[in-house]
């Protein structure tokens, strides 16, 4: 868990009282659209980042300091707040300036958390995989119902126009990742919970660890509030076993409050089916996004829209006119009649997902170029992820993405492809992206179906094969 730097008895953002905030790192995706936030409800707002970004840009276009370089000079005294994240040590000059000066030093988590206080409705949307779709076609349908609502997404969103949207109304909805126990840090009035799988084990112990986390997630809810959660969760009622608010389940498989009736699949993967709620027909829906994950997803997103009130026209717009964010299952192009896909998966139920609904959409042969990420994540799931992989007919590795990480702990992707061909699927390791590209190029058919996949960089290989 992140270490509090400075014991203090925690500032209040209060949009009737704007003050000045600074931002230490303002330049990520998620601190900038807090930043953004923040401007807009009237707070003077400063910050500071290693380099110049479209983001920071952004901000300064709109009213904000950005320092580039962190100094303890970037702290002056009539800064109200510090906002850090996860990865600011404890000798960091803007932040050790703050607790000199006596400054109230938060957690990004602990900020949206604080924002979510100023909101009559707060959606938090959490689970092992699916946290920016649900996030997204929760939004996409408020939209359709004009809403209005404040977002704050992790992913680039066409239909918002990035990954924040500032809205005039009582409504926020944001993705609430478990990392760190981040999500403990808030206050929601609605919260989804898609699923709970093995993640994240260089911060949790194992997966009892896990589920105890997403248990006390749910345990925030106040009494008027609503949970929304997945029946086919393992032992659900372990997670429910405290929660004060009202509960409804969704599942595509199995007896739950929201199900899925008559599923049927497009050529694209793209899933039509009918939506009961508590036994009675709702709505049909067709999806614009492939594979049975989404199906789950958009229940979820459908549950907690239909407690809100909101018609079924509009979620049955808003559900179908969802095409996806950047980075999942994102069509990139063609070369030489070969279809390139690209996908954020990085998990072994997210792959086993992925590579699902990929098998629904037409191909000859399905191509697939993965970037595991994380060491300790290879490490601790290193079989499942030799079994999910194996689901595709041509396997090509990239190293590890480190991200985080300095130890390898023994585990290489060379030893991940070795563990692919043992299951007889056909697998390669090549040690640069340039490797990768000149032997798809030689080896893909027309026809073909490629997919790269991963959380960190691998989205290169995409982008120059199709020239993106």
């Amino acid at each position: 868990m992140p270490v509090d730097y400075y014991i203090w008895d925690m500032y209040r953002i209060d949009f009737s009282k704007p003050e000045k905030v600074h931002f230490i790192g303002i330049g990520g995706i998620s601190m900038s659209g807090l930043a953004e936030i923040l401007l807009h409800a009237g707070f003077t707002v400063t910050g500071s980042d290693r380099a110049v970004s479209d983001l920071t840009k952004k901000l300064e276009s709109e009213g904000c300091t950005v320092f580039y370089g962190q100094r303890a000079a970037n702290i002056t005294e009539d800064v109200a707040l510090v906002v850090y994240t996860a990865a600011i040590k404890q000798d960091n000059p803007e932040l050790a300036k703050a607790i000199e000066l006596s400054i109230p030093t938060i957690t990004r988590a602990e900020l949206l958390g604080q924002i979510m206080k100023n909101y009559e409705t707060s959606i938090a949307v959490s689970g092992t995989h699916g946290k920016t779709t649900t996030t997204s076609m929760v939004t996409s349908v408020l939209l359709k119902a004009d809403a209005d609502p404040t977002v704050s997404v992790g992913g680039m969103l066409p239909s918002i126009g990035g990954n924040i949207r500032i809205g005039k109304s009582g409504c926020f909805v944001t993705e609430a990742c478990e990392y760190t126990n981040s999500f403990l840090s808030f206050f929601p009035t609605i919260s989804i919970i898609l699923n709970i799988d093995a993640d994240h084990l260089d911060f949790f112990k194992d997966i009892d660890d896990i589920r105890k986390s997403f248990a006390k997630f749910a345990q925030l809810l106040p009494e008027d509030g609503l949970l929304v959660i997945n029946a086919d969760i393992d032992r659900i009622d372990e997670i429910t076993a405290n929660v004060k608010c009202r509960v409804v389940t969704v599942s595509s498989d199995s007896p739950a409050d929201y199900t899925a009736e008559n599923i049927t699949y497009d050529e694209k993967g793209c899933a039509s089916f009918e939506v009961t709620a508590f036994g009675k027909a709702l709505t049909s829906v067709h999806l614009s996004v492939p594979g049975a994950h989404n199906v789950s997803n958009a229940l979820a997103a459908i549950a907690v829209c239909d407690h809100l009130k909101i018609p079924a026209s509009y979620i049955k717009e808003g559900i179908g006119d969802y095409t996806g964010t950047d980075r999942r299952f994102q069509y990139k192009g063609t070369i030489g009649q070969v279809t390139v896909i690209d996908d954020y998966a990085h998990h072994p139920t997210e792959i086993a997902a992925t590579l699902a609904a990929a098998k629904n959409v037409a191909h000859k042969k399905l191509w697939l170029v993965f970037q595991p990420h994380t060491y300790s994540r290879t490490k601790a799931l290193f079989d499942e992820f030799a079994k999910a992989l194996s689901a595709a007919d041509e396997v090509v590795l990239a190293d590890i993405y480190a991200a985080r990480e300095t130890d390898d702990l023994g585990i290489s992707s060379e030893g991940l492809c070795e563990a692919i061909k043992s299951l007889g699927t056909s697998a390669r390791y090549f040690g640069s992206f340039d490797e990768i590209e000149d032997f798809l190029l030689l080896n893909c058919s027309p026809g073909d179906l490629l997919i790269t996949m991963g959380a960190g960089d691998i989205v290169k290989v995409a982008d120059d094969l199709t020239g993106s």
